[in-house]
């Protein structure tokens, strides 16, 4: 029996688990016409999003916005501008076609506004099973849940057998994964030609193989004072890309304050992981971000994918050529795999990953 507050009544892992079981979702929850959210999602008052002060001069007002169709020297240096200070920042007029963006927002909306039954034949929480719906991976580790549904798809190195993935949105899917997968080639050959380095480095350690796309769904929250849609967090990988529906809520850290990321018509959200701030010797920079709890009626949708090694047994750790007398190595090296079985047994929250590791 856990305390809260002072109530010695409150058995806080007994109501996670019957949440868990019933299979529902926060979407579930809403469509019950619940008007106050259970007490495992409120976060202590000390936790809870604050927005930007008003006078604040220390942050900038928005993110970067970089146009591939500038000259590639260009993007090139406002892609390291941006990754080496905010660790953030959108593309526009990439190779991606509108239709395909569409049509993956689409899916995802579609696939959690099903009938519950539906939805729960791919509820589970086993890593690397085809499809996994539920809601928070860190559900049962965090202090505090966090107002969201998220369908958890493996694309590589192995693809996933499509078959197995809901039907409402396979399609999408399908047609999602190359498109990435040919952007994320073009943003590594950018980010290491940004480091002083060759267009493929980066290609070469893996950093396009393992792929895993995470789609979240923010459905509206009766009490968002309360609770929160993402803990602040870094990605662990080497680059995540986001795709987001018009509905605002992403915010980015930068010095004490937190910025809005708003949605921008037919962009592409790109952040630095963990990893790729380890490699590049602290050249760039993964920064935290959360996500508010929605309290529009319209869902907030956001669908990230993950660029990951996808060599899980080799050492990483800084380049030798970004290594010298005058900048030392940051981080020792260390083994993908260890990385992350770190990762998924802490809850979301913070640097402290990218900290253990530091010299």
């Amino acid at each position: 029996m856990l305390t809260i507050n002072g109530d010695q009544n409150y058995d806080r892992l007994k109501e996670v688990k019957q949440f868990d079981d019933s299979k529902v979702g926060v979407k579930g929850l809403v469509d019950s016409g619940l008007t106050s959210i259970p007490r495992f999602f409120h976060h202590p008052p000390e936790t809870r999003p604050t927005q930007p002060t008003p006078d604040s001069t220390s942050a900038p007002r928005t993110i970067p916005v970089v146009d591939f169709s500038q000259p590639r020297s260009t993007v090139v240096d406002q892609i390291r501008r941006a990754s080496s200070s905010l660790g953030f920042f959108q593309i526009i007029n990439h190779s991606v076609p509108q239709g395909a963006l569409d049509r993956m927002i689409a899916g995802i909306k579609d696939f959690n506004e099903q009938p519950t039954e539906i939805k729960a034949q791919h509820y589970h929480r086993e890593a690397g099973r085809g499809a996994a719906f539920s809601t928070n991976f860190d559900l049962y580790q965090s202090k505090a849940a966090s107002w969201r549904d998220t369908l958890q798809i493996r694309l590589g190195p192995t693809p996933p057998d499509y078959d197995s993935l809901p039907e409402v949105c396979r399609a999408a899917v399908a047609e999602w994964d190359p498109e990435i997968r040919r952007l994320g080639e073009d943003l590594m050959g950018l980010l290491s030609e940004g480091l002083g380095l060759s267009k493929d480095r980066l290609k070469e350690l893996s950093c396009l193989d393992g792929r895993v796309m995470a789609a979240h769904y923010y459905p509206y929250c009766p009490q968002p004072d309360l609770t929160v849609g993402l803990t602040s967090h870094t990605d662990p990988g080497v680059l995540t890309m986001v795709l987001q529906n018009q509905v605002s809520g992403l915010q980015v850290k930068y010095g004490e304050d937190w910025v809005d990321v708003e949605p921008v018509s037919g962009a592409l959200v790109i952040n630095i992981g963990d990893i790729l701030q380890i490699i590049s010797n602290e050249e760039y920079k993964s920064v935290e971000h959360r996500v508010l709890a929605n309290p529009h009626l319209d869902a907030r949708i956001s669908i990230a994918v993950f660029f990951n090694p996808g060599a899980r047994e080799n050492l990483f750790g800084p380049l030798p050529e970004l290594v010298s007398q005058e900048k030392p190595a940051v981080y020792r090296e260390f083994v993908y795999a260890d990385f992350m079985g770190k990762f998924f047994t802490k809850e979301l929250d913070g640097k402290s990953l990218t900290n253990y590791y530091k010299l």
